[in-house]
């Protein structure tokens, strides 16, 4: 009874604490309506804008869904949306899965959709998972099915549905989280509720003040200098997929001093750089050869309006037309609005230049996006990696073949160019094969940057060398890979110069990479901005402290200093944050098992497989802990259900091989070794174990066979060796 009433006490305390989110005042800013009353023109076409209405209080006006009692269904459950005295409501089930009515206080978005903020304890607001559909009026629910589980991170009182931590910062301005970590409670403050001038250009009142005094004082952010970076840098502050490294942003500096943006992750991007999850423009734009070129978003779109200066293909054919362009010299000069160009009747459906160029997606149910890659469709890619194409995508009732059939009787017989989505794809299944391709594409500068970076990444998840030259990368985005990929190859010395880099990203890649190495390996005359940036690094993730993540980081980060206690707190707090964050479940599960303790190691990932909605991970984590521990019938099981799971994992499949080989059942060890190596022929481990197996069950020569055809292609491998030497 004490600890229930000590528990209460703590909630209130922590509640009261935590003030709910509110409009503060910064000295640097000034309102919208003073800049409007200088700026007419801009200031009409923004109050018109998405960016104007991205989140407004609910009222009357501001609401468009119907509360009119309607029954919405939700993930498994029911919302109920009603009016009383004015106020708009939602009755739904919350965190402690008890039925309450909560009260709509803020609209999120205007079209096409728009969504519902609620309050939560601790200064939070939550999203609602249930929107509505503008365009159609009506509702639908943006939750899985899995999401009753009232515990689940993704149901909408869950983190990833938290305003704090997902949404505030590009629907508000000036927004400043003021997360506590020891109470897990917001304090969080906007200084405009919505995406305002100064979001974009940067704390005005200096600029205004100068005006009143007759004198002409450029915003923080001026978009009319400096270089394109300046202005898409400032985009992609919200227009990408990125993680925050610092608590608050400062305007005209470059992206990479306060975000590290994603590269072309699987999960995000397909392995040629298409969108697939939700990821907005900029890591497609900087695909393209547009971006390349120095094209800017303003040259299509207007800066304050958001909508397109042209209509239609106009918004293309302004460049791509038979006149030459100073900006863009060398530039093809020929018509592209035309049938000879496109194939199809002006007008219609794929006669759009945006229909075959940018082909969109559509997220949150409704919301139809283009991918600004700017991409030439390629349905041979399609047929060789299973990627989605534009061609198809009018033409479903037609296959890729038929599409690049099309193609070559239109355009001619070409072969086509390799595609570094070739070799992305190889390289995600843990081809070691695709390594010196990936090397080769380091340091080709007529890949885009965001390329090369992914082709870094890609190269340390193989543990595979990367090319020192990419340290000296003129893009940030190269550079900031190249520093953490490197630390899994040991090497410490290339790094140290990098702690002085221009660019916190970069800094703070080579401290934490630096760290993983071993702090020891650091030279006496760099132990200072060596600890000045591994403060850099710590804060970086203490910016974004209420996201699961983040601890996970830190969690990592305290086990590489032998720091255990305070690594096995921050997984623990990662996984109280999700429970499904299973990369942070395995982590711990190692450090368990470091410190002796397998028995809850192993009941820790039986845990998260039960709850994990892709559990092939942790079963073959279990598996693998458990062959460690010499209990091969349950590992035999675990890896089992993993390749059920994931049937093309050749790690597995070859740790499955082994335990196999433990048990004696030779013919299924066999199978599974051949399957490895019909999956990754180049796997020397597997070859390794398949000319072991040989000799275990008396095929001596077979043995000898494999590890001299080895070592005619690999001498440097002594491990065969004793194979190839056997005699009868």
């Amino acid at each position: 009874m004490h600890g229930l009433v000590s528990a209460i006490l703590l909630y209130m305390a922590v509640s009261a604490m935590a003030a709910p989110p509110h409009q503060a005042s910064d000295p640097a800013s000034i309102s919208d309506s003073r800049c409007g009353s200088c700026h007419a023109d801009a200031d009409r076409a923004w109050r018109s804008s998405h960016h104007a209405r991205a989140m407004q209080p609910a009222t009357t006006q501001t609401v468009l869904g119907d509360f009119a009692g309607r029954q919405v269904a939700d993930g498994g459950e029911t919302v109920f949306l009603y009016r009383a005295k004015g106020a708009f409501y939602a009755r739904a089930r919350g965190a402690d899965s008890s039925l309450r009515s909560y009260r709509i206080l803020y609209t999120f978005g205007i079209d096409p959709l728009q969504q519902y903020l609620v309050a939560a304890p601790n200064g939070r607001l939550q999203s609602l998972t249930v929107a509505w559909d503008v365009r159609q009026r009506r509702w639908f629910s943006l939750a899985d099915g899995n999401t009753a589980a009232f515990d689940a991170a993704m149901h909408w009182s869950g983190r990833y549905y938290n305003w704090n931590l997902m949404c505030a910062e590009c629907h508000s301005s000036g927004v400043l989280k003021h997360y506590d970590a020891k109470t897990d409670s917001y304090s969080t403050t906007w200084t405009a509720l919505q995406v305002g001038c100064q979001a974009c250009h940067g704390p005005g009142r200096a600029h205004a003040e100068a005006a009143r005094r007759g004198r002409l004082l450029p915003m923080p952010v001026d978009f009319h200098r400096g270089e394109k970076s300046n202005e898409i840098d400032q985009c992609a502050r919200c227009h990408a997929v990125r993680s925050r490294i610092t608590r608050a942003d400062e305007a005209g500096t470059p992206l990479l001093d306060h975000f590290r943006p994603e590269t072309l992750r699987a999960g995000l991007y397909y392995p040629d750089g298409q969108q697939q999850g939700e990821v907005f423009e900029f890591g497609s734009f900087r695909q393209s050869r547009m971006y390349q070129s120095g094209v800017r978003c303003t040259d299509c779109h207007d800066p304050h309006g958001g909508k397109l200066k042209r209509p239609g293909n106009a918004t293309c054919t302004a460049c791509h037309n038979e006149a030459s362009n100073e900006r863009f010299p060398g530039r093809p000069l020929r018509h592209y609005d035309d049938s000879s160009h496109h194939f199809h009747v002006s007008g219609d459906p794929g006669s759009h230049c945006v229909d075959c160029h940018m082909p969109a997606k559509m997220y949150m149910g409704v919301h139809s996006r283009r991918d600004h890659a700017f991409r030439i469709p390629r349905p041979d890619l399609s047929e060789r990696l299973g990627v989605p194409n534009a061609c198809n995508k009018c033409h479903a009732d037609r296959d890729s073949r038929w599409a690049t059939n099309i193609l070559a009787a239109r355009y001619g017989e070409r072969k086509p160019a390799i595609h570094f989505g070739e070799t992305f794809v190889r390289a995600r299944r843990g081809d070691l094969l695709s390594a010196p391709a990936l090397a080769a594409m380091v340091t080709d500068q007529e890949q885009s940057a965001i390329v090369r970076a992914t082709a870094i990444d890609l190269l340390g998840s193989l543990a595979a060398d990367v090319p020192i030259k990419a340290l000296s990368d003129p893009d940030a985005t190269v550079r900031a890979s190249a520093a953490a990929a490197l630390a899994r190859n040991g090497a410490a010395a290339p790094l140290l110069p990098m702690l002085n880099d221009p660019i916190r990203a970069v800094r703070i890649a080579a401290a934490r990479s630096l760290g993983a190495a071993g702090q020891e390996r650091v030279p006496a005359d760099y132990r200072e901005p060596f600890t000045r940036t591994l403060d850099e690094y710590k804060n970086s993730q203490l910016a974004m402290a209420d996201a699961p993540v983040a601890r996970l980081n830190l969690a990592s980060l305290a086990r590489d200093q032998v720091n255990l206690d305070e690594a096995e707190d921050n997984y623990r707090a990662a996984l109280a944050m999700d429970p499904q964050l299973d990369r942070a479940r395995t982590e711990l599960a190692s450090l368990l098992v470091e410190c002796g303790e397998e028995f809850a190691a192993a009941t820790l990932l039986r845990q998260g497989i039960d709850v994990s909605p892709d559990p092939a991970p942790l079963e073959f984590a279990l598996g693998l802990l458990l062959g460690g521990a010499g209990r091969f019938l349950e590992a035999d099981a675990a890896l089992r259900a993993s390749l059920e799971h994931r049937p093309d994992a050749s790690r597995v499949r070859y740790n499955h091989a082994l335990v196999l080989m433990r048990l004696e059942r030779w013919n299924e060890a066999e199978m599974a070794l051949n399957a490895v190596r019909a999956n990754t022929p180049d796997n020397a481990d597997a070859l390794y174990a398949l000319a072991l197996l040989h000799a275990q069950t008396g095929r001596i020569d077979s043995a000898r066979n494999i590890a001299r055809d080895w070592l005619v292609a690999h001498p440097e491998d002594s491990r065969f060796e004793r194979f190839a030497n056997w005699q009868r």
